[in-house]
């Protein structure tokens, strides 16, 4: 992970930092359309020295603009969620928790992750449900967010949930405020809409991402979606031009050969470089025991297949 380890040696600058050094014009008052066009041009631009307004500043009035009308995700509810909750039960940013994680993946710890309440998944094997399912924690003053960060010492700040995708108006405001050179990692299903992904061009250095299926049935009935396919797909091929990448599959029983070969065929294909780590430890929570196929444990054959399927695949895994 070349961008992601620069940064952390102090051999380059954060993507974020970057973008608060990309001049943009506008004034507020432009369409949706003009901010957008503005958007590609700016990101186009070099950095430059007493930036009075900056990409930071367009992506933060264009989150805030989509905020009204949500399509941060592709259920694409289109409710102004600074009156109603969209599919994800997301208003104002809740966060249920935040501290140095050293469960994640080596290169990570130790990782200041940010867990947000409320997710655009339903998941019924989640492994998170009490944040994931209910609106539970308390709003943050961006501010004050971002000195906590300064103050943590992570290698890294993590936003995850739940899910990050509904709380990125948020994140992008935490991120003005902030001022520290360290990197920034989308922790997501990756379900995000195409607008989404543009936002976090030039803000994010690392996704973290969550590659669950490898078919739409599977999705739509573990997890309440629809093309997840077409989506997921197409935002990690977004993800993996964008910046480093890790992609996390969870095996899980009697869905290897409908999700996890699949999935990892699709990462030799489409993401070669990217680092892959082919997870075992599935447990059935929450509503889990209400479907026979995945009320149990995963079995040792189960997750070798998957894995030296993986290897077969010449995959980069993590172990």
């Amino acid at each position: 992970m070349k961008n992601y380890d620069a940064i952390l040696n102090g051999e380059k600058k954060c993507n974020y930092l970057a973008c608060k050094k990309i001049p943009a014009y506008f004034e507020g008052h432009e369409s949706y359309g003009q901010l957008w066009k503005e958007h590609d041009a700016a990101l186009k631009r070099e950095e430059e020295e007493n930036v009075e307004i900056s990409l930071l500043d367009l992506k933060i009035e264009i989150a805030e603009r989509i905020f009204r009308e949500c399509h941060f995700c592709e259920h694409r509810c289109m409710v102004d969620r600074s009156r109603e909750k969209g599919i994800c039960n997301v208003g104002k940013a809740t966060i249920a928790t935040e501290f140095l994680h050293y469960g994640e993946e080596s290169m990570l710890v130790p990782s200041h992750t940010i867990f947000f309440s409320g997710c655009n998944f339903s998941c019924v094997f989640c492994q998170n449900w009490d944040i994931s399912q209910r609106q539970r924690g308390i709003y943050i003053e961006p501010e004050k967010l971002a000195s906590i960060i300064e103050s943590r010492n992570g290698r890294n700040v993590n936003w995850v949930g739940g899910e990050p995708t509904p709380n990125l108006p948020y994140i992008l405001q935490v991120l003005k405020h902030c001022n520290a050179n360290i990197p920034q990692i989308w922790n997501s299903n990756m379900y995000c809409s195409v607008e989404t992904m543009k936002l976090l061009d030039g803000i994010i250095d690392l996704y973290l991402t969550d590659f669950k299926y490898g078919n739409d049935s599977c999705a739509y009935r573990l997890s309440g979606v629809k093309n997840y396919m077409e989506v997921v797909e197409r935002n990690h091929a977004i993800a993996y031009k964008q910046a480093d990448m890790i992609i996390r599959h969870l095996v899980m029983p009697n869905h290897v050969e409908c999700c996890s070969l699949p999935v990892l065929e699709w990462i030799s294909k489409n993401a070669p470089q990217a680092w892959v780590n082919i997870m075992d430890q599935y447990r059935p929570e929450y509503r889990a025991y209400e479907h026979a196929e995945i009320n149990r444990v995963l079995g040792g054959n189960e997750y070798r297949k998957a894995f030296e399927y993986g290897k077969e695949m010449e995959l980069k895994i993590l172990r």
